[in-house]
């Protein structure tokens, strides 16, 4: 196993003793003292991921320092600083922009021991992420490795499988394009055409004319012949997003065809065979639309042969972080040149908040995020989030840190089987002091992976 390296950022002056304990719990340890002795060590030694910047008195030059020292790239930074320092608004600012975390003094040497853990777990983790971002964050193409996702993986495995219509239902934003793309992407008719018509975006007068074709001077304007979109997707898919908006003239239409496979182009009497397989969104109730009797109960019967439900952002347990950290390194060529990553109240703040509009709301309120922040941390004002989350911010530099560390050691305890020696080890701490975190936590050997961050539900 490759040593776990880690910078100490700290004056000569310091009385702090950090190199012993540290080498005691299998860290190499390399003590720098000031910001370029950083820099160089970075470049010059591979392996450096987790820094400790130590800061024992607070003077003018205390805050210009946190943020130099959090700007040495390839770095997650820890700070060690008195209590009155979260007094001074500068150094608390620093501390939030541009830190992974932060400890006061006297130091929690147990919990320091952890969190750094965590930093070089977290600090691999975005190294790896380009390269293995399919393994690690989800599968089809999708990011989520929650459980109401593996659920939606399995049941594509399946429906991949067979040739029968789909109705993919989930609320706007979810990725029902996407689910449909993937489902075609690994079927059987992968190499024929993959044909996308958004229901709710055709004029009324046209959509027989989009779907089904048209004959020369079938109508004023028809110059010429035209193939429709269910013929343009002959030997492949077509995907009928908001279906629910379907005028009930072509939804006729569209029901016979699905029982007939041939349809007849406007202008004409002839019948064409069309083979193409049949895939519909909503995010409307459409057993609901069918009682109201705008939308056929036959035709429903006929797409609705096999479902998907996609679960909004909000429902799926741990994702998302890890959809944040996927879109981080997508764009991350548009980000300023300081920008790092999340602080760890930007983290609490998106974990609250409901996510109306789903992934395709994260993924534009950290797309902005990125190019408009100035520190080195995305904050929850940064995001948009600070409004709705400013209670979130001001109590999670505690108390998310306290969820964030009772989460690691729950969620290791569940992958070891609730051995605590094997979790120790993966901790990198000692069986004394994991039992010792696990009474600070409250986390019993049987505790399984919860987090009661409040939602934005249970403050209103």
């Amino acid at each position: 196993m490759a040593p776990r390296k880690i910078l100490v950022f700290q004056s000569e002056k310091s009385p702090l003793d950090l190199a012993a304990p540290l080498i005691g719990a299998g860290w190499e340890v390399k003590l720098v003292r000031d910001v370029a002795a950083a820099a160089a060590s970075v470049k010059r030694f591979d392996g450096f991921r987790v820094g400790l910047a130590v800061l024992d008195q607070i003077s003018p030059t205390s805050g210009p320092e946190l943020r130099v020292i959090a700007a040495v790239d390839g770095v997650e930074w820890i700070a060690i600083v008195p209590k009155a320092a979260l007094e001074v608004p500068e150094l608390a600012q620093a501390l939030v922009e541009g830190f992974y975390d932060f400890h006061t003094l006297p130091l929690d040497l147990d919990r320091l021991l952890v969190v750094v853990g965590h930093a070089l777990g977290r600090a691999a983790l975005g190294r790896r992420l380009p390269e293995r971002e399919a393994e690690a964050t989800g599968r089809y193409g999708m990011v989520g490795r929650s459980a109401r996702m593996l659920e939606l993986y399995r049941a594509i495995d399946k429906i991949v499988r067979v040739d029968a219509p789909v109705l993919i239902s989930g609320e706007s934003g979810t990725g029902k394009e996407l689910v449909a793309r993937a489902i075609h992407d690994h079927s059987p008719r992968r190499r024929g055409p993959f044909v996308p018509v958004n229901c709710g975006a055709l004029p009324v007068n046209l959509v027989q004319s989009e779907l089904f074709g048209h004959e020369k001077g079938a109508f004023t304007g028809a110059h010429q012949r035209r193939k429709g979109s269910l013929e343009c997707a002959e030997g492949g898919t077509i995907f009928l997003d908001e279906i629910g908006d379907l005028p009930l003239e072509s939804q006729a239409s569209l029901l016979r065809f699905l029982q007939e496979k041939r349809l007849v182009r406007i202008g004409s009497t002839s019948p064409i065979g069309v083979d193409t397989r049949v895939l519909a969104a909503t995010h409307v109730d459409l057993a609901a639309a069918v009682r109201r009797r705008d939308f056929r109960e036959d035709l429903y019967y006929r797409l609705n042969v096999l479902h998907l439900q996609l679960p909004p952002l909000r429902e799926r347990d741990g994702d998302i972080a890890l959809h944040a950290d996927v879109v981080f390194s997508t764009f991350a060529s548009q980000k300023g040149p300081a920008v790092k990553g999340f602080s760890r109240a930007a983290l609490a703040a998106m974990e609250v908040h409901d996510w109306p509009g789903n992934v395709r709301e994260l993924i534009n309120r950290v797309q902005k995020a990125m190019i408009m922040c100035d520190g080195g941390r995305i904050t929850p004002a940064d995001l948009g989030l600070g409004a709705r989350s400013g209670e979130a911010g001001s109590i999670s530099l505690e108390r998310a840190r306290h969820h964030t560390d009772r989460d690691l050691i729950a969620n290791a305890l569940q992958r070891n089987g609730h051995n605590v020696a094997a979790t120790a080890r993966q901790l990198g701490v000692s069986r004394v002091t994991l039992y010792r975190l696990m009474q600070k936590l409250d986390i019993s050997r049987a505790t399984q992976h919860a987090v009661d961050l409040p939602s934005d539900r249970s403050r209103q």
